[in-house]
């Protein structure tokens, strides 16, 4: 079996589900995202957002295949990026953080050690960027799959609350060029990553 981890573009773009291509939960502001829904192809959006990214920061997510067959993706991007972030209770992001979005294993690669790939990537990706932490939304009352990783997970994995909230905390992971990663929270990202599905959306309140 292949593993093969490469970085989003807009040549492979289409290799994410396509409730995820289609969503723009992070992407656009509240307004505007009800907007492209009603238009009909929030994916174009999409592609808009994923190609403004790259030219002007770099890369923005991690695809990973197994056998060729896309199995799993994450993304990521600073606050400035994200019209999203700003509407949660606990915003704004640091300044010296890059957020992390999203992130979906396809249940049937669920197991394998994905999603420690990905996030492996994406923690060597922004440490050779200079980067110093990633941040996240997590939601405390997490029930169903949707954009926001559940808050019990990012805190199993290492995050740690820098901003509480009843609902939706702000967690923080510090970024060394030493990251190790032990057998346990191998496990809980995994855990983490196979639980997220785009077939529901959860929105801040």
């Amino acid at each position: 079996m292949s593993r093969r981890l490469v970085s989003i573009t807009l040549d492979n773009l289409h290799d994410l589900p396509i409730r995820c291509r289609r969503c723009v939960f992070w992407e656009l502001d509240p307004i505007h995202a009800e907007r492209a829904e009603a238009a009909g192809d929030p994916a174009l959006e999409k592609e808009s957002w994923v190609s403004s990214v790259l030219l002007e920061w770099g890369s923005c997510g991690k695809i990973v295949y197994v056998d060729g067959v896309p199995a799993g993706f994450v993304m990521y991007a600073p606050p400035g990026y994200v019209p999203r972030s700003v509407t949660f209770p606990t915003s704004p992001v640091s300044a010296d953080a890059v957020l992390l979005m999203t992130a979906h294993i396809v249940s049937e690669f669920s197991g394998g050690g994905l999603g420690r790939m990905l996030v492996q990537g994406v923690v060597k990706d922004l440490t050779r960027r200079g980067v110093k932490a990633l941040e996240a939304f997590g939601d405390l009352r997490w029930e169903k799959p949707g954009c926001i990783l559940p808050a019990d997970y990012l805190l199993a994995v290492g995050f740690k609350t820098v901003r509480p909230h009843p609902r939706y905390p702000r967690l923080r992971l510090e970024i060394k060029s030493t990251v190790s990663w032990r057998e346990d929270v191998e496990s809980a990202l995994e855990r983490l990553l196979g639980s997220m599905s785009p077939d529901v959306i959860l929105r801040p309140v």
